[in-house]
């Protein structure tokens, strides 16, 4: 008979199993992650400036120093470290899911039931010892520990716990990502920084060119040999160009104001060599092969880190439509006096349960549940294609724009030194009346212009390799 009754225990727990296990959905497969080209230009070279720790990659003290303190003090960088932390936490919560809950409980109380009731009646007429009957009313005293614990038959907890763990990973190379960030915003804020400076040594050389060329226009008036429209035209050159050294100072104060707001502190002048900028050689850049950007970029491997994740989430949600197994167990002492609560046996207390439940009917919230984490999988495989179509982008754009800019700025040098002897030529045709003032105020113009312009240049070919390094997945080492 009790043979029957395991037999057909089972075959109930079998049919239960079988008709919650009924119509689970299949886990959406995302198709494959397209590949990126093999190389950048066809050269196979694996040599990759992003290997180079940054400290090596950036020569300029000044500059080193102002990441240093940047590294320490920026508000984002630190909002990011307690992100870390938060993907630590979680890690822990999903590890408890899966060990038992274990607890203590002690409590007292007191309970008085009507004498014509089956309790009432069943107390009434018994006695603790003999001439003794049970208290009315009844106390009751209680101290013991129970447990429980979920077993993980389907792997539901484990893959969360996984997923756990490979979004804090994620959270880690986050972290990489704006570090690589917050060193090429400085680097580029720097440059120009330093760019603003020469432009406004070149504009303030510009005007005192510009004023020196206003005494002869004046004194060639009183000579009858210029009109005092020639005049007029050479102060207005002059007070234009002055404006235009107070936007630079402007500019100045904006960048520095933006280089410290990075650096975490309130405004302060920034420490720089302001001299010899146009003789700045930019660093020589080696691209690699477009493969290693996936172990070089941090950005890259966050999503891949976040495709993994939502993977494990997947499969977590479908484990939902099976049945769950509990086993609940409590050990303690209960009585009505405390003096009886430790005589044992008579006061000891234990209970065993295991219990199997599975959605039977209504399983719209669980399947839900499971078509979110279908979706958000897919979200996941396209942002890490994206990532990458977009590191890729980046790296071929600022190649072929460090090509051109190379380009560019020696044909600039070459226009700024034709200009710079175009003025001494003006002026000196001006002189002997061989050229008029509008010659010469176009000839100043224009040089004061290609110099700005060759600053320009320099600056965003500094700012072009760090963003190429950036681009590659350097600076984060």
């Amino acid at each position: 008979m009790y043979k029957y009754r395991i037999k057909r225990s089972i075959g109930a727990l079998g049919i239960c199993l079988a008709v919650a296990s009924c119509k689970v959905p299949a886990i959406v497969n995302p198709p494959a992650a397209k590949t990126a080209p093999g190389t950048y230009d066809g050269s196979q070279d694996t040599t990759n400036t992003a290997l180079i720790q940054w400290r090596e990659f950036f020569k300029d003290k000044d500059l080193v120093n102002l990441i240093d303190t940047a590294l320490k003090n920026n508000q984002e960088l630190m909002i990011t470290l307690q992100e870390i932390d938060i993907a630590r936490n979680e890690i822990r919560s999903r590890q408890a899911n899966l060990l038992p809950t274990v607890g203590v409980r002690a409590g007292a109380g007191v309970e008085k039931v009507g004498r014509y009731t089956s309790q009432g009646a069943g107390d009434a007429t018994t006695e603790i010892e003999p001439g003794k009957e049970m208290p009315d009313p009844l106390p009751d005293f209680l101290i013991g520990a129970y447990a429980n614990w979920e077993v993980d038959i389907w792997n539901k907890l484990h893959n969360a716990k996984k997923a756990a763990v490979t979004r804090y990973l994620a959270t880690v190379e986050g972290r990489n990502f704006v570090l690589t960030n917050l060193i090429a915003e400085i680097a580029n804020s720097y440059y120009e920084l330093l760019a603003q400076d020469n432009q406004l040594e070149i504009v303030r050389q510009n005007i005192e060119l510009q004023k020196n060329a206003l005494e002869i226009v004046k004194i060639q008036k009183e000579a009858t040999r210029a009109t005092e429209l020639a005049v007029k035209k050479f102060e207005a050159e002059v007070l234009k160009s002055q404006s235009l050294e107070y936007d630079i100072l402007q500019q100045i104060k904006e960048t520095e104001n933006r280089i410290n707001f990075l650096m975490g502190r309130y405004p302060q002048e920034i420490p720089r060599d302001k001299s010899n900028f146009l003789t700045v050689l930019p660093n020589m850049v080696n691209k690699g092969i477009p493969a290693q950007l996936l172990a070089n970029r941090p950005d890259i491997k966050q999503a891949e880190l976040e495709l993994t994740a939502a993977k494990l989430d997947v499969k977590a949600a479908r484990a939902e439509f099976y049945p769950s197994l509990g086993i609940s167990a409590g050990v303690g002492f209960n009585a009505f006096k405390p003096t009886y609560l430790f005589k044992t046996p008579a006061s000891l207390l234990y209970s065993l349960a295991g219990d199997l439940a599975a959605p039977l009917i209504n399983k719209n919230a669980i399947k839900a549940e499971f078509n979110s984490a279908n979706a958000r999988q897919l979200q996941a495989l396209y942002n890490y294609e994206r990532t990458i179509l977009n590191a890729y982008v980046e790296v071929s754009t600022q190649l072929s724009n460090i090509s051109n800019l190379e380009k560019s700025y020696d044909l600039k040098s070459k226009q700024v030194d034709a200009l710079t002897k175009s003025i001494d030529i003006s002026n000196d045709l001006f002189k002997s009346a061989r050229a008029d003032y509008l010659e010469v105020l176009m000839t100043q113009r224009d040089a004061l212009d290609s110099k700005l312009e060759l600053v320009e240049t320099k600056k965003s070919q500094l700012s072009a390799v760090v963003n190429i390094y950036r681009g590659l997945g350097g600076g984060w080492k």
